[in-house]
């Protein structure tokens, strides 16, 4: 199916050094007003995405093409901008336009973008320049300090004039000041402090005293109430207490005695029935 070519479009503006140079696929998304119709229902949304069907896709892209080279045909002529529009088809089909000359937009479009480079370049050298002049400076401040501080340690004088050497004194003899302040401020803030435990371990050693005492008095009182209750018990005379020991062993002897007999008797009884049945 041959459709009609309209006149092919190069974007650019006249205000602005850089043409926008587009394929015909870019442009599409930068119009949006140009619907697509679904059956007869009028304007729907349609999915976006390739039509699979041969025909529908021709037909769509003569119709969205159209609509495309409208829409940029109004941009040149309401804004003034140069516009130049180049269009491949699936099929490799060229279609192109522009409203000056697409040769000269597009060596324009060149030109804009190696002064674009070349001010990246720039801007990328002087950011390379400047930090290495920083890390210059950083490494004399480096130096510098090295240097100090070797001369701090008495080491590397010979390069130092007379007047330096005194400054160099001066700051040695105010750093040992301020060193010796802070040690003895140090000192007298241990002192304190072991003053202080000192009397606190004086205080714990009066109480553990005082805590011995007490005890020892509890002891001791308690020692005495035994002795004074020991001391209340009543006396016994010992002629009375061997007495009673004489008493209580006779009556065991006499408890043994009867126990005895017993069994005599027992054992005489038991011979008298044995013979009674030999009879």
């Amino acid at each position: 199916m041959q459709c009609p070519f309209p006149p092919p479009i190069v974007l650019t503006s006249s205000s602005s050094p850089l043409p926008s140079l587009f394929v015909a696929s870019e442009l599409v998304s930068l119009f949006p007003s140009l619907p697509a119709r679904k059956g007869s229902m009028g304007r729907g949304k349609i999915e976006i995405k390739r039509i699979e069907n041969n025909t529908s896709r021709q037909v769509t892209f003569c119709k969205r093409r159209n609509g495309l080279l409208k829409k940029a045909y109004e941009l040149s002529v309401l804004c003034d901008a140069e516009i130049a529009l180049i269009v491949f088809s699936s099929r490799g089909r060229l279609y192109e336009y522009s409203n000056n000359s697409i040769k000269s937009t597009i060596d324009r479009y060149k030109k804009a973008y190696a002064n674009t480079s070349n001010s990246s370049c720039t801007i990328d050298t002087n950011s390379q320049q400047y930090y290495q002049q920083e890390a210059a400076k950083l490494r004399h401040q480096i130096q510098i300090l090295q240097n100090a501080n070797k001369h701090l340690m008495g080491e590397s004088l010979s390069s130092l004039s007379v007047k330096e050497l005194k400054q160099l004194e001066n700051r040695l003899e105010r750093g040992i000041t301020r060193i010796r302040s802070k040690k003895h401020e140090l000192l007298f803030a241990e002192i304190e402090y072991m003053q202080k435990r000192e009397v606190e371990l004086q205080n714990d050693n009066i109480y553990l005293r005082a805590k011995v005492a007490e005890n020892e008095r509890a002891q001791q009182e308690v020692i005495v109430s035994t002795g004074a209750e020991f001391d209340a018990l009543p006396t016994y005379d010992s002629r009375n207490y061997y007495h009673v020991n004489n008493m209580l062993e006779a009556a065991s002897h006499y408890s043994h005695h009867q126990d005895q007999t017993a069994l005599h008797l027992g054992y005489e009884m038991k011979d008298s029935s044995a013979a009674k049945n030999m009879i």
